[in-house]
């Protein structure tokens, strides 16, 4: 990769994005150095421009981003950082830099997931999820045939609204039944994406 520093005097921009959700988390500077170090250490460090020295985010407040991959734009003068965030990204405490809302749309599923993911954990006599986690398999499957037969007769016999909320109890169930196997919606993206040829 090769990085066209000079047009900023030093500094390209790195805008950092969720590798889960594809929310944009911050925008940073990155020099040759930074990006030396994003690659060797696995975390991503910045250019301070205004203490004019490296920092890796979070090497305060524990708040790390774990790299995952670094794409260059078509001008060589501008990085995208695919990052783990581990915890809030926003020295403000929110999730993004841009605003205290979550990831929006197809991203919010992965938030779900890992939302689903925790539950693994929970009390099973306070939290539906946990007790399908932690119940037998057969249950949870038999809910994702149960949930799929209502989303037929909603399509068929029903309203949209009802055909919505059916389609979400599938989709709901589904991730449980996932997770409860230990795959996640990113292994029937990439089953997908190998299909669309």
């Amino acid at each position: 990769m090769k990085v066209d520093f000079e047009k900023g005097n030093g500094l390209v921009p790195a805008i950092i994005q969720n590798a889960n959700t594809g929310q944009v988390l911050m925008l940073g500077y990155m020099n040759a150095q930074a990006l030396a170090a994003t690659q060797e250490s696995g975390l991503v460090t910045f250019y301070s421009r205004s203490r004019e020295t490296l920092w890796r985010k979070g090497e305060t407040s524990g708040k790390t981003l774990e790299l995952i991959d670094i794409k260059l734009d078509c001008d060589h003068d501008t990085l995208l950082v695919s990052a783990i965030p581990n915890g809030p990204t926003c020295h403000k405490g929110t999730v993004s830099c841009f605003g205290e809302q979550g990831p929006q749309g197809y991203g919010w599923l992965a938030e779900l997931s890992g939302l689903i993911e925790a539950r693994k954990t929970a009390d099973a006599n306070t939290s539906y999820t946990a007790s399908l986690l932690q119940g037998p398999l057969t249950r949870t499957a038999q809910k994702v045939g149960e949930e799929g037969v209502e989303t037929v007769i909603a399509a068929l016999a029903q309203t949209d609204n009802d055909l919505i909320s059916e389609s979400a109890d599938l989709l709901y169930h589904l991730i449980v039944l996932l997770t409860a196997k230990g795959l996640s919606l990113t292994d029937i993206i990439t089953e997908l994406q190998t299909r669309r040829a």
